[in-house]
């Protein structure tokens, strides 16, 4: 791995993180990988999106043993569990404070910087991961079929996205989104840019109804004057009790439907795997 680094012109610093010699301008904010890496360990959200790509990498694993890059993987959390999982992991993350909570976690090899950036060659990667990162991506088109260069034939994408443009918040303005998918569009756009579809999913099915009505309706209200700068731990950590005892029934139920390859109707994120055509 350090060669092909080296090859690429990334520079290894004294923190053990391979540094491109330039960067993009990225649609998030500063302050969000800070801001993320205080709840991910307690969020609800976090680990059952984990257990979920977890399980359709098993399901769906990479055609050639290679590691995984995790584009855009932000903090490591996805990559630290892929690790712990048994898989070689590669984190790509534009953002500094990213990649140095990735190394904490204990996420061996981390490059700061951008796919384009960082120089990687066409049909080189085996299996890319872009969780929760499309959304970003002004041109998405575009990006897509860049990740499709890089892949090898036959090379693998793993891609959640949050899920309906009727769910659009005040999350979405804060967080740097320039849209939400349907499993159909992300279908299409997947086509278009050289992939084919494997397996398409929606997951967290219970989320569209809250989104709906604590984040969605009030922002169309006009409640919110201005998106909340930081993410609240109330909103990733359900309280013991009776909703906290049905939410993971309901967190059994749909990851056993993923192991039986059975696709969820509804859900707040879009889950899909694909493969170069």
């Amino acid at each position: 791995m350090q060669t092909v680094f080296q090859q690429n012109g990334l520079i290894l610093d004294k923190n053990g993180i391979w540094s491109a010699l330039g960067n993009e301008k990225i649609s998030y904010p500063d302050e969000g990988n800070e801001a993320c890496f205080k709840v991910e360990d307690q969020s609800f959200w976090f680990r059952h999106r984990n257990d979920c790509i977890v399980e359709v990498i098993r399901q769906f694993p990479p055609s050639r043993k290679g590691p995984i890059f995790d584009v855009g993987g932000g903090n490591g959390f996805v990559a630290k569990c892929l690790i712990d999982e048994g898989w070689d992991v590669v984190l790509v993350e534009p953002g500094q404070s990213g990649v140095s909570n990735a190394k904490k976690r204990g996420v061996d090899h981390v490059v700061c910087g951008t796919t384009h950036s960082a120089g990687f060659k066409n049909e080189s990667i085996s299996a890319i991961g872009v969780f929760d990162v499309v959304e970003h991506i002004e041109d998405d088109l575009g990006f897509l079929s860049h990740l499709c260069d890089l892949l090898e034939p036959k090379g693998m994408l793993y891609l959640s996205v949050p899920a309906y443009k009727f769910l659009w918040s005040h999350e979405d303005v804060a967080a740097g989104h320039f849209r939400r998918y349907t499993l159909g569009q992300l279908q299409d756009i997947l086509a278009s840019t050289g992939f084919k579809l494997v397996f398409r999913t929606y997951i967290f099915g219970f989320l569209p109804l809250v989104v709906l009505l604590f984040r969605t309706l009030p922002y169309r209200a006009g409640l919110y004057v201005k998106a909340k700068e930081k993410i609240s731990p109330q909103d990733h950590v359900i309280r013991k009790g009776i909703f906290s005892w049905l939410f993971a029934y309901y967190q059994r139920w749909e990851l056993q439907r993923l192991k039986q390859n059975k696709c969820l109707p509804v859900g707040g994120s879009c889950l899909v795997v694909a493969t170069k055509i």
